[in-house]
């Protein structure tokens, strides 16, 4: 078992148990806040996640940070589609690349994330989400190619609203430096992602 494996299960284990205690404080919770037209949302999150075939094996990843997003729309949409529109912006000043070569430190931001907020009248509210930045480290990512990368992603999620808003969701995350340097095989990880927030009414 190579260490980027064991890194990755020991990621989801700890993902798993806070997943669990999520569910427990979203039970336990008696307001709900919700996003609303003009309002907004602060957010601190977790995740990680492994490579999936298509760019670099044996690659896994770990990030935190803190997320700040307006919701710019009532809710909008035909059937099952009907949702809010958010604009979010994430500051990661933790981002680790467990690699063959080495294991990388760094950091980056997301400056555009466009958010779908399903609209629903209960606890728990799905979404959709399209978001991209940048990333630099301390080492090549990959290895012997570019310590300044491009990410992106697209993610599936769920709050679960309460006093606090909850979220957990899965993501597709793209690593690659766009050319910067050749070759440019990329990092492709499926990640798990847990964050704890609130939403903001307009005032």
């Amino acid at each position: 078992m190579t260490r980027s494996t064991r890194g990755a299960r020991s990621l989801v284990q700890l993902l798993l148990t806070l997943f669990l205690t999520m569910l427990l404080a979203t039970a336990l919770a008696a307001a709900q806040d919700r996003p609303e037209e003009g309002g907004h949302e602060i957010e601190v999150w977790s995740g990680g996640g492994h490579s999936v075939p298509g760019g670099t094996k044996d690659t896994s990843v770990w990030n935190a940070g803190v997320r700040y997003g307006w919701i710019l729309t009532a809710p909008h949409g035909p059937g099952f589609l009907n949702g809010r529109f958010e604009l979010a912006l994430d500051a990661v000043p933790a981002f680790v690349v467990f690699q063959r070569a080495n294991t990388t430190y760094g950091g980056g931001v997301n400056p555009v994330g466009f958010k779908w907020i399903f609209a629903t009248r209960g606890r728990v509210a799905p979404y959709l989400e399209l978001n991209g930045g940048t990333l630099f480290t301390t080492h090549d990512v990959p290895a012997r190619t570019s310590p300044v990368n491009f990410a992106s992603s697209a993610v599936f999620g769920t709050y679960f609203l309460g006093e606090h808003a909850w979220s957990v969701d899965v993501r597709y995350l793209h690593i690659s430096n766009a050319g910067l340097t050749v070759p440019n095989p990329g990092v492709n990880t499926v990640q798990v992602r847990l964050g704890f927030g609130k939403f903001f009414a307009k005032k």
